[in-house]
């Protein structure tokens, strides 16, 4: 997982949008891990208690972890509410468990899904939009 991040934050650019679904424990954190280790983030770690975290870099990563923010039942509110003091439009905003109160975000997007229902774990990657036309890993 944390490979693939690598190679999918080998190709973010400021204001990109990367939506990240799974079950616990299918990976989402490690490949977060992965698109931050590829703009120069080596210590990235779950929001999951803080809902957001923001990481410096030349290219800046916005990590949310919208989990928390399901239960409540206005998880689009909360995500409008959040305070980042980074801009989205100059940063790399990834988040997990990022369904379609996420996907309003922008038009242009990643919509990551793993499943590991089985040990073996399937990825798919939607590209939506025309920032990511043709992308193939």
């Amino acid at each position: 997982m944390r490979e693939l991040g690598e190679r999918i934050g080998a190709m973010c650019r400021a204001g990109d949008l990367i939506l990240v679904n799974g079950p616990l424990g299918a990976g989402k954190t490690v490949l977060v891990q992965g698109i931050g280790a590829a703009l120069g983030i080596h210590e990235v770690t779950s929001p999951t208690f803080v809902i957001s975290r923001i990481h410096k870099a030349s290219l800046p990563l916005i990590h949310i972890d919208a989990y928390r923010l399901l239960d409540s039942g206005s998880a689009a509110a909360f995500l409008d509410d959040l305070d980042i003091d980074t801009p989205r439009e100059g940063a790399v905003t990834v988040i997990e468990w990022g369904g379609a109160e996420s996907a309003r975000l922008s038009d242009e997007r990643l919509e990551i899904t793993i499943d590991r229902s089985d040990e073996v774990r399937d990825v798919q990657v939607k590209a939506i939009g025309a920032r990511w036309q043709g992308f193939s890993l």
